[in-house]
């Protein structure tokens, strides 16, 4: 009797996880983003306001998502507001888009909205539906000189989008 039981056993086992190797979708492979891996000087406007950020980042998760750690950069001016966020960009092949996730230090509120977006030329463009609005967010490749731009708008209350952020991402100096 035990024997049979161990015999179940291991057949349930090799079964599952033939299963489970199965549906493990190969890895995501997209010439555009993966300009993205690495890391990144990100300067801009924020509200308004002068912002330095540092990017990181790399393939994780089965090489299903890029993973983008922004944070402010240790040289930025002292008065400067603090960010840190981390960006999951990925692909759904059966919807045909991009999906992203981000979470931030601006708490679940806004990490429960996904990002959805298409691509265009050197350009990702996502909406995000957040509670209080729509959100764009435009991740643009620059081959001449090797760089990104980020492009956030929002809408306000009387339908006018406007520039919530515009970011220019460069390789560091001495990488």
């Amino acid at each position: 009797m035990k024997t049979v039981v161990a015999a179940l056993l291991a057949s349930l086992l090799l079964c599952a996880s033939k299963i489970a190797a199965a549906q493990t979708p190969s890895a995501w492979h997209d010439e555009l983003v993966e300009h993205m891996a690495g890391t990144w000087n990100l300067e801009g406007t924020l509200a308004g306001k002068e912002a330095h950020h540092t990017v990181t980042a790399e393939w994780v998760l089965n090489h299903q998502f890029l993973q983008l750690h922004e944070t402010t950069s240790a040289s930025a001016p002292a008065p400067e507001n603090r960010y840190d966020a981390l960006w999951f960009i990925g692909y759904d092949d059966v919807s045909e888009r991009y999906v992203v996730h981000l979470l931030d230090i601006f708490g679940t509120r806004y990490s429960e909205t996904l990002g959805y977006g298409t691509r265009n030329g050197n350009s990702i463009a996502l909406v995000f539906e957040y509670p209080d609005g729509p959100f764009h967010t435009t991740y643009r490749w620059i081959p001449e000189d090797g760089s990104w731009r980020w492009l956030l708008e929002q809408k306000d209350k009387n339908g006018k989008w406007t520039t919530s952020a515009d970011f220019k991402h460069t390789r560091p100096a001495n990488r």
